[in-house]
């Protein structure tokens, strides 16, 4: 049968081309992590997204860039839309298959790798790299040993974002992000942690999906650019 026997016609004709679309390669689907996220508080995945676009703007000009704890990789196309080489990397293979079965469906792509960032950097020279809700899961003795990895998988003049939610927020954190997140800090303490291996720290502060400069205490998420990585 030809398309125009098997599709379904919009009543404007400029929205055709996505029932066509639909038929022609199926539905999009979320990962694994952000299936639950859709399902149980969609709210939520709009707050992800907005760090990711946050990420992509922030690193849009770069060539090669790392993320570390990509989960399911479903944001990591917005920083694929300014960046032409991401790598995506997570320490639980589960979640890397997931990523990498889904693009196999898709033109987006990523080079998705099973990698601990405790383990040791990435033998590459990467020309930024960023981590959303990642650090707040890494246990405080560990917390250098991560952040220096990330510094030393950068170029010498690299650039990384590192987002974590804020130590202020736990108070109406839900009791399964609690479980999880054993190293929240203020921003204080959290600038003072990526000093020690970047030269220059700028600090933001986050609510919902907007990022912003206010006060520290007030902010549920916390971003930190960091520029030159201490060799």
């Amino acid at each position: 049968m030809t398309t125009t026997e098997t599709t379904r016609k919009t009543r404007e004709p400029q929205y055709q081309f996505e029932v066509e679309m639909a038929e022609k390669h199926g539905l999009a689907r979320f990962g694994i992590m952000s299936n639950q996220t859709w399902r149980d508080d969609p709210r939520r995945l709009l707050f992800l997204l907005s760090r990711y676009k946050f990420v992509s703007k922030m690193l849009s000009g770069h060539k090669k860039v790392l993320e570390v704890g990509c989960a399911d990789a479903f944001g990591t196309r917005l920083v694929q839309q300014e960046i032409p080489h991401v790598v995506a990397t997570d320490f639980d293979p589960v979640f890397i298959e997931d990523a990498i079965d889904r693009m196999k469906r898709d033109d987006w792509r990523a080079d998705c790798r099973v990698h601990d960032m405790l383990s040791g950097p990435i033998a590459e020279n990467f020309d930024a790299a960023y981590s959303l809700d990642v650090i707040e899961h890494i246990p405080q003795e560990k917390e250098d040993a991560f952040v220096g990895n990330i510094a030393k998988s950068l170029h010498e003049k690299g650039v990384a974002l590192i987002g974590s939610p804020s130590l202020e927020s736990q108070e109406f954190a839900s009791p399964g992000s609690k479980a999880g997140h054993i190293n929240c800090k203020s921003a204080k303490p959290y600038k003072q942690l990526m000093e020690r291996h970047f030269d220059n720290v700028f600090i933001f502060s986050m609510n919902d999906e907007v990022v912003h400069t206010g006060f520290y205490p007030m902010a549920h998420y916390l971003f930190a650019l960091c520029v030159g990585p201490k060799k």
